[in-house]
């Protein structure tokens, strides 16, 4: 004997799982077709159908019977797929600037990377002392602690800092030189 989809909506909406899965199984690719045509999208539908599936147990205890079971669905498919719809927009609508926030978020940290990149690279260029004495500085130690470090006065330190920064500097300056050309 065929059940119907009604008999299997009341029969789960009192809590028979049974009813309910065999409904689940009846109505979940109508369900998701529809979903599918309205969102144009396959992991939109999916969610939606999902979505409202689990939501079913709930949802049938407020089913009147005054419509067969796949219009009601129907409805709450249409009513979820809206319900998306707004939650997208309003997340799109929210997001708007944000954009330009995170591009010039990435820029900085590109220019960030490429100035540390090039520092990396320049401190090759000057002796073992000032490039030692330049990385713990560079770590955040005090020249007081550099001095320790490295057996040498508090003032040797603050001397090779400076020291590093001329170089440094002039390798900046001779390759924006060589640009120019």
């Amino acid at each position: 004997m065929d059940v119907s989809d009604e008999t299997l909506a009341r029969a789960a909406a009192d809590g028979d799982r049974q009813a309910f899965a065999a409904l689940v199984g009846r109505v979940y690719d109508r369900v998701y077709a529809y979903a599918y045509r309205v969102t144009g999208s396959k992991a939109d539908a999916e969610d939606l159908a999902q979505d409202i599936c689990a939501a079913l147990p709930v949802k049938l205890k407020g089913w009147r019977g005054e419509a067969r079971v796949t219009t009601w669905l129907y409805r709450i498919t249409v009513n979820a797929a809206r319900d998306r719809f707004r939650r997208q927009a309003s997340f799109a609508r929210a997001a708007d600037g944000w954009g330009d926030w995170e591009l010039a978020r990435r820029a900085e940290a590109a220019e960030t990377a490429e100035r540390v990149d090039w520092l990396h690279a320049a401190m090759t260029a000057l002796n073992r002392d000032l490039r030692e004495t330049l990385a713990l500085v560079l770590d955040g130690v005090s020249h007081g602690e550099a001095a320790s470090i490295l057996g040498i006065s508090e003032g040797t330190v603050s001397w090779r800092i400076s020291e590093a920064k001329k170089r440094l500097r002039a390798i900046r300056a001779a390759e924006a030189e060589e640009t120019k050309a």
